[in-house]
């Protein structure tokens, strides 16, 4: 008589407590269209007197309308991220909605082990706020100013809740730029 041994299911690559695997989540996720976000906030300077500090920028998707009344503004940034360790210090901040027109900044600012944020902003338009000292993109379809409200942490992230401080329309009637299926996108009309 053969004797036989089950073979067991392997495992879901990255599998969390609930049964969903990272692949799933992102896969399920990127079914999701959302718009284009470089957000931007102004480095202090070390001292007072010293250096002028440094502009730095991330594109986002996760970014989202919270509140009416007050004027209520929330974004996503990766733990530990550069901008996250800098708004965490740094209360102001700047968000430009960029237009289908603005694809090559989006790709720029999303970069992983990218160069320093400065040759980052060498060539891109821009008017620093008034309100926050960070840039505001030259072409964009709305601009914000925010100052933070809150911090959440959630998971590998942290919700920054923001305050709007301004909000603008440059290019009202320009296209959006939007993120669908891990690809930048063209919004049809």
């Amino acid at each position: 008589m053969l004797k036989t041994t089950p073979v067991p299911t392997p495992p879901h690559p990255n599998p969390h407590a609930e049964g969903v695997s990272n692949d799933e989540f992102r896969a399920a996720m990127s079914r999701l269209a959302a718009g284009v976000c470089l957000i931007t906030a102004h480095e202090t300077p070390l001292t007072a007197g010293g250096p002028r500090g440094e502009d730095v920028g991330m594109t986002a998707t996760a970014f989202m309308s919270v509140s009416l009344d007050p004027p209520l503004v929330l974004v996503s940034l990766r733990e530990g991220s550069r901008m996250d360790d800098l708004l965490a210090e740094q209360p102001l901040w700047a968000v430009s909605v960029l237009s289908e027109h603005q694809l090559q900044i989006a790709g720029r600012f999303a970069m992983k082990g990218r160069i320093s944020d400065r040759l980052l902003f060498a060539d891109v338009a821009y008017e620093r706020g008034e309100a926050s000292g960070a840039p505001l993109l030259t072409g964009a379809l709305a601009t914000l100013e925010c100052r933070t409200e809150n911090r959440v942490e959630a998971g590998d992230h942290t919700l920054v809740i923001g305050r709007v401080l301004t909000a603008a329309q440059p290019h009202p009637d320009a296209q959006p730029l939007t993120y669908y299926r891990g690809r930048y996108r063209h919004l049809g009309a």
